[in-house]
């Protein structure tokens, strides 16, 4: 087998890396329905990498490739940013695939950066038509008239997917949709305007407890 590639590491800036510990039923299959590579399962852990400039994504792919088993669900490369989702049934693995990626390219943790919401927003009482237009862009779940509707943007884009985990995780919500590429992430969840608050403090609380570089920047105000 080849040894991976590896750039240096002052060239690469590590925006996002983060685990997933046990993918949930919502977000499983939203990412099914997006991902263009090998579909992640329910209960599948995952690893989130997105790093800058885009192609050095395509390194971080390789390293993880020769040295685990774990496949890949999304690649997308753009000229500033490139991000890679990684999965497994076996959650050793998706460790393993971080471990050598940090270790290959002379980085920890502490190198990513921390995640911040930029802007949140609740609305309640969905209108019929605000309903419709927001289901003619989901690719998840449907939004219903009358429920109430989350909104919020994440810094990097990588953890608009650990905030939909965990709020599928903490509270009975719809995953409506979720953007994890480019400068912001993007998080659409419907459902009860209770149930949206409580899916927004474990969003607020598992991005809280992400550590790494200072990300300075606006922060949006909590929704609870």
């Amino acid at each position: 087998m080849s040894s991976p590639a590896s750039p240096a590491k002052a060239a690469l800036d590590l925006r996002c890396f983060t685990y997933i510990d046990i993918l949930q039923p919502q977000t499983a299959a939203f990412l099914a329905t997006v991902s263009k590579g090998y579909h992640p399962l329910v209960g599948q852990a995952a690893l989130m990498v997105e790093v800058a400039p885009g192609m050095d994504v395509n390194v971080v792919t390789d390293i993880a490739l020769k040295r685990t088993s774990v496949v890949p669900g999304m690649l997308v490369v753009e000229r500033e940013f490139g991000m890679v989702e990684l999965h497994s049934g076996d959650q050793g693995q998706v460790r393993a695939a971080g471990e050598e990626i940090l270790r290959n390219l002379g980085l920890s943790e502490g190198d990513r950066l921390r995640p911040r919401i930029v802007s949140a927003q609740l609305i309640t009482g969905i209108t019929g038509y605000h309903s419709m237009i927001t289901n003619r862009m989901r690719h998840g779940n449907f939004l219903h008239e009358g429920q109430a509707m989350v909104v919020l943007e994440t810094h990097p884009a990588g953890y608009a997917l650990l905030a939909t985990n965990e709020a599928e995780k903490a509270a009975q919500i719809e995953v409506l949709e979720f953007l994890s590429v480019g400068a912001f992430g993007r998080v659409y969840l419907g459902g009860g305007e209770e149930e949206l608050k409580e899916a927004a403090k474990a969003i607020t609380a598992a991005l809280d407890g992400v550590t790494g570089r200072p990300n300075p920047g606006p922060s949006a105000v909590s929704l609870s």
